[in-house]
């Protein structure tokens, strides 16, 4: 059977089955027989396989982790391997690695911490660098750091994967994440790490600690910061508004922690580039936590990341009364609390706001802060939405229907990790993030725009991750980063993109030559 005919007899198989685990672990079993195809299939079908490799469906596969085990696939390092770790990299048979992914499992999407099962979330995003950015499966590593964990499920748990140990902080923690960050940089110098999943006390440190020496970045807040910005691009476009009026809009996000303030820093620095001082951009912020809306005058029980959007007045607000009084005209949700964005909060929104921009971005889909059709059916159909997690088409009692668009950062890191890698860039700057979001922001048409759609189809995330990856080798060009790119790679730099993406099809095995008899 060739190649078509396989992807078809999967297909088939695969349809038949209803349960979306189910059909995650057909997917994941295929891609350990036969890479080829499984990358194949993601290609062709992304938009039916990516919420079942990736959000939602990977969640549930985390949980499940330990007893869906079937085959080791990536690295794991723990406390044990001090000393070691630069010597374990050579255990790893592929010499050309470009991208790693690695998680300390302390935060897997909204579900809390998950030790060493978490190890999902790091095959599911280079699943999706290898199919949606074009990076060969050969250049990709999921890595696990196992620092232990503190939930006492798995901690009994005889079945459970990892080290059954309470979590390292403070000082071992550092310097175990120090060490492998010094490993696998000696084995692959230009290689890009992208931290996964890690808890929001951790997560700003590290990418503070390694954002301007390394070639590094956190999905989580400047990945999901990158897309969510992109979006609201895309909304003000819909809105019929200036994408340049970003700093004339008014935040409301809910959620403190580092994918919430991670987005407002993205969107703050959006703003400056159109021309915006530093203070008139946080003016535009009210960020809301568990405690109310961020407070100035408890400024020592903030991080200073959130100290830069802490308020002088009102501190401790409520979600609601915030929306009262500040009238927002656009609402984030970052909290991993599912339903927090009421009847009563959206309908306020709507009476100040003609056309509300709702993005209630956490997942899986039961963490979303609202559904699509509670946000369309309370707004009687004027919001503009999107979400983390995907949603049906809603229809409602006067016959219109809207299609809901996903918010996932699969539209940008996968573009920007084909761009840095390709070009040697040293470190991913704040300016790479804006023409990322800028590529993903063009790239939806005016007919998606007139539909409600903010991001574009998810079938055409090649492309999409063809116009990021270029953008972000131009700026890495404009500031002195693109090191492996020269004059005829820069002149045609569409067509020379384009021929580094990986295309997976089968390779003769028996060489073809002429024979000179």
């Amino acid at each position: 059977m060739n190649l078509a005919q396989q992807e078809k007899r999967f297909l088939n198989v695969f349809r038949a089955e209803t349960s979306p685990i189910r059909k995650h672990i057909m997917i994941e079993d295929l891609h350990d027989r036969n890479e080829t195809l499984y990358h194949r299939i993601l290609i062709d079908h992304m938009e039916e396989m990516a919420p079942i490799v990736y959000t939602p469906t990977v969640g549930q596969a985390c949980k499940e982790f330990a007893k869906q085990y079937r085959r080791p696939r990536g690295m794991y390092f723990c406390a044990e391997d001090r000393g070691h770790m630069a010597a374990m990299t050579y255990n790893w048979p592929n010499e050309d690695v470009h991208v790693i992914v690695v998680t300390d499992g302390s935060r897997i999407l909204g579900l809390g911490d998950l030790g060493a099962n978490g190890m999902g979330i790091p095959i599911g995003k280079l699943s999706l660098y290898c199919a949606a950015g074009g990076i060969a499966p050969h250049r990709v590593l999921p890595v696990v750091l196992d620092c232990g964990t503190d939930n006492e499920e798995l901690l009994k748990d005889p079945n459970y994967i990892g080290m059954p140990v309470r979590r390292l902080h403070g000082w071992e923690y550092y310097q175990l994440v120090e060490e492998f960050m010094d490993a696998v940089r000696f084995r692959w110098p230009n290689v890009l790490v992208q931290f996964e999943d890690f808890s929001s006390d951790k997560a700003q440190i590290l990418l503070n600690k390694y954002r301007d020496k390394v070639l590094t970045f956190n999905d989580d807040i400047q990945g999901t910061g990158a897309t969510t910005l992109a979006g609201v691009l895309g909304a003000l476009r819909a809105k019929g508004e200036d994408v340049t009026s970003l700093g004339k809009q008014r935040f409301l996000i809910a959620g403190a922690g580092s994918a919430g303030i991670g987005v407002a820093q993205v969107l703050m620095q959006a703003m400056i580039e159109q021309g915006c001082t530093e203070e008139e951009s946080r003016e535009t912020f009210f960020i809301v936590d568990h405690n109310g809306l961020l407070d100035a005058a408890k400024s020592s029980e903030l991080s200073p990341e959130q100290a830069i959007f802490a308020r002088n007045t009102d501190g401790g607000m409520s979600l609601i009364e915030t929306m009262k009084k500040y009238k927002p005209t656009i609402l984030l949700g970052l909290t991993a609390v599912g339903e927090l964005f009421t009847k009563d909060l959206i309908s306020e929104m709507a009476l100040n706001c003609e056309r509300p921009i709702i993005f209630p971005l956490s997942n899986p889909t039961h963490k979303a802060e609202c559904t699509a059709e509670q946000a369309y059916e309370w707004t009687d159909g004027k919001c503009i939405f999107a979400s983390g997690s995907p949603f049906d088409p809603v229809t409602l009692k006067d016959g219109r229907t809207f299609y809901p668009t996903q918010c996932n950062n699969m539209f940008v890191f996968p573009g920007l990790g084909l761009g840095v890698t390709l070009c040697g860039a040293q470190t991913v700057t704040d300016k790479m993030l804006y023409v990322a979001a800028e590529a993903l922001a063009n790239h939806v048409s005016d007919e998606e725009l007139q539909s409600g759609k903010v991001f574009p189809n998810v079938g055409t995330i090649r492309d999409v991750s063809h116009k990021v990856a270029c953008a972000v080798v131009r700026e890495a060009a404009r500031t002195g980063q693109a090191s492996k790119l020269g004059a005829k790679e820069l002149n045609d730099l569409e067509t020379f993109v384009r021929s580094k993406m990986y295309d997976p099809v089968y390779v003769p095995l028996v060489e073809k030559r002429a024979l000179n008899l």
